[in-house]
């Protein structure tokens, strides 16, 4: 099955689609006009590689903040709103790189009219998002709850957008559900090439919100579809980031990070692989090189099955070897054998 391919769209300094690296995104849980709150978890996301951040509008004094937010962060900066035209312009007004509407509840042709002519008056971009919850009422009587109703309301409201002159323009069509979100966007990708935002809505608390996002992301993904992403978490918005770039890497859409594989171990694992695994990704965490590091749990199938990898380990009850691109390069004693793969690992990551 062939996809649309996507064209660009800029958020601030930053573009996506059209081929650009696929943007990781997460939203801040402090209220947006507590500026000292919100600007620390913006700083956090930063930290660890969010590229785009959301915050919501829900009254005046969290439009009015938008400006001292802009003048204190990095990051692209998009605000959600919901049911209110003047609060979508009065954060425009006030220096966001990016909306996010419903075009469907914002009040009328009229009011989206007018958030048109102010987001054409800015030259920024806006997100026409559309889950389960939004799905226009035509639709619904139509179709039903499914990916034809939600792709249908999604491209209603960009069309409205779109008689109005809009069309910096980048679309999602979320559902709690993950078929039914696979389906929704691989039916929007056939009829559309605006951006797309993708996600799996209301995913849940980490756990599950991971598992769900990286069974409906990774598909997505694997077939080239979604320009940017939020895995959506309740809880520590951080987290959202890192399940994300997890995603990105298991899906090689990341490579720069080093990848350390470990087998799950069995009865033939004599010595503690798990631990020094956990060490290793730890150690590495932080890493922007693109290498691959092995721990694997015996020297039976080790060497063999890690052959690709910059760097390898495998032991016995007795002793380790340490292998480079399969190659082994030195034994040492399973008491030895964390210090020195260390310092091979250091070698490689210096």
């Amino acid at each position: 099955m062939s996809y649309n391919k996507t064209v660009k769209v800029k958020i601030g300094a930053l573009y996506i689609g059209g081929g650009e690296k696929i943007a990781v995104q997460s939203m801040c849980t402090a209220k947006t006009s507590d500026i000292d709150k919100t600007c620390s978890q913006i700083s956090e996301l930063e930290k660890a590689g969010c590229d785009i951040v959301r915050v919501s509008v829900l009254d005046e004094a969290d439009a009015a903040a938008i400006k001292q937010i802009k003048s204190k962060i990095k990051l692209p900066l998009v605000a959600d709103i919901h049911f209110s035209a003047s609060l979508a312009v009065s954060a425009i007004e006030n220096g966001c790189d990016k909306i996010r509407i419903n075009p469907g509840n914002i009040g009328g042709a009229d009011n989206v009219k007018k958030v048109a002519d102010c987001i054409k008056a800015h030259k920024i971009s806006v997100r026409v998002g559309v889950n389960t919850g939004s799905i226009e009422k035509e639709f619904l009587e139509k179709y039903g709850k499914n990916e034809i109703s939600l792709v249908e309301s999604a491209l209603k409201s960009v069309a409205l957008l779109e008689n109005f002159g809009v069309n910096d323009i980048v679309i999602s069509v979320k559902a709690s559900d993950v078929p039914l979100t696979v389906k929704a966007y691989r039916l929007l990708s056939r009829k559309t090439c605006y951006p797309l935002h993708i996600g799996v809505t209301e995913a849940g608390t980490e756990q599950m919100a991971v598992v769900k996002s990286s069974a409906a992301l990774g598909a997505l993904l694997l077939d080239g579809i979604g320009d940017t992403l939020r895995v959506s978490i309740t809880g520590d918005p951080v987290k959202e980031v890192t399940a994300a770039k997890n995603i990105l890497r298991a899906v090689g859409k990341d490579n720069d990070y080093v990848n350390v594989i470990s087998c799950p171990t069995c009865g033939r694992c004599q010595w503690q692989s798990m631990a020094l695994a956990e060490k290793v990704g730890e150690y590495v965490s932080g890493c922007a090189k693109p290498l691959k590091i092995a721990v694997m749990g015996c020297v039976v199938n080790g060497p063999g099955e890690a052959k690709d990898c910059d760097l390898g380990i495998a032991g016995t009850h007795d002793y380790c070897v340490i292998f480079k691109n399969g190659e082994i390069i030195k034994r040492v004693s399973v008491e030895n054998a964390e210090k020195e793969f260390f310092k091979e690992l250091d070698g490689l990551i210096r």
